[in-house]
């Protein structure tokens, strides 16, 4: 069967690696390690809810997501509205690091030949990826303590007029601090107490976090996510964020990554079967871009109810253009 390079250890090149061992194929894996625990190197808390919680069940089986801690409900404002009352949404908040790594160990060793591949998957290319970007909206991040107990099961959303902030309790008295800004983001620990203070969490935390980063987060999708096959060179996948990447606000962005693991297994095993790579690459490149599309709408929606002016217009201005002037499907699939 097919020869399968997966170049990463993210959860959506092991997920490939799974699926593409589960239907026969060959899968050379990288080493596997524990948990990097260096500074900056993690932890990377994920909050997952019902049906991303089941993906993973129904991908991995039993055990995988054992830890972490359980959230019951949540709590969102969004725009000027009134706040309304939580709701119940079972969730769990884990380690990232510590799932991927409990992925990696249930995959056994790997191919240990030294042909080379037929195809390999990655997250990040080696050469300097090319997406279309949808804005330059960074996500500002760090941890602080909350005030009350009463506090550690409820996952809140709020919104002011720079941003939108969210609060994912991690246990042990402390939650992970998220929000929203356009634009380059300067001083992020200074810029993210400011929001917490014009927000209603400030009275949720003991303090706000002493330190901060500022991540890009603007919605994003990879111009060539897939290349065939050609001559003695191997074929090439890009799944996870490195393929397609979606506004935070979405809280999906984990099951998109495990889509496009999906999406990918299955272009390399119908490749096998004596599908046209050709058209299948072509394929899988469509379905990415549908997505970004269809989620660029739901960004526009729920940007322009919230923040219709002052900072955020260039980042809905963004989105209007990539909806404007996005390229067009490659090929249509038989």
């Amino acid at each position: 069967m097919t020869l399968v390079e997966i170049a990463g250890a993210g959860l959506a090149e092991l997920t490939c690696a799974r699926l593409l061992t589960d239907r026969g194929h060959r899968v050379r894996l990288p080493p596997l390690r524990p948990p990097d625990r260096s500074a900056g190197a993690g932890p990377r808390p994920l909050l997952l809810t019902g049906p991303t919680l089941e993906l993973v069940g129904s991908l991995w089986g039993d055990g995988l997501i054992e830890g972490g801690w359980p959230i019951t409900h949540r709590h969102a404002r969004w725009g000027a509205g009134p706040s309304p009352a939580p709701f119940p949404q079972p969730g769990r908040a884990l380690d990232g690091v510590l799932l991927a790594a409990r992925m990696r160990e249930r995959l056994g060793a790997g191919d240990k030949s030294g042909e080379p591949p037929e195809w390999t998957v990655t997250a990040a290319p080696g050469e300097q990826p090319v997406h279309e970007q949808a804005g330059r909206r960074q996500l500002l991040a760090g941890s602080a303590p909350l005030r009350s107990a009463r506090d550690q099961d409820t996952a809140r959303l709020d919104c002011t007029g720079l941003g939108w902030l969210h609060l994912t309790p991690l246990g042990r008295g402390d939650c992970l601090v998220q929000a929203m800004v356009p634009g380059p983001a300067e001083a992020p620990a200074e810029l993210l107490a400011r929001l917490l203070a014009d927000s209603a969490f400030a009275a949720l935390l003991r303090r706000p976090p002493r330190t901060a980063v500022a991540l890009a987060a603007a919605p994003r999708v990879h111009l060539a996510p897939a290349v065939p096959p050609t001559g003695g060179s191997g074929g090439l996948l890009v799944v996870g964020s490195g393929a397609l990447r979606f506004d935070p606000l979405s809280g999906t962005g984990t099951a998109q990554a495990l889509r496009t693991a999906i999406l990918a297994a299955a272009v390399i095993d119908a490749a096998a079967a004596g599908r046209s790579a050709t058209a299948l690459c072509a394929h899988y490149a469509n379905r990415l871009r549908a997505a970004f599309r269809e989620h660029l709408h739901t960004c526009l929606r729920l940007y322009t109810t919230a923040f219709g002016a002052g900072p955020w217009q260039d980042e809905i201005d963004a989105t209007r253009a990539a909806l404007r002037t996005g390229r067009q499907p490659l090929l249509a699939l038989d």
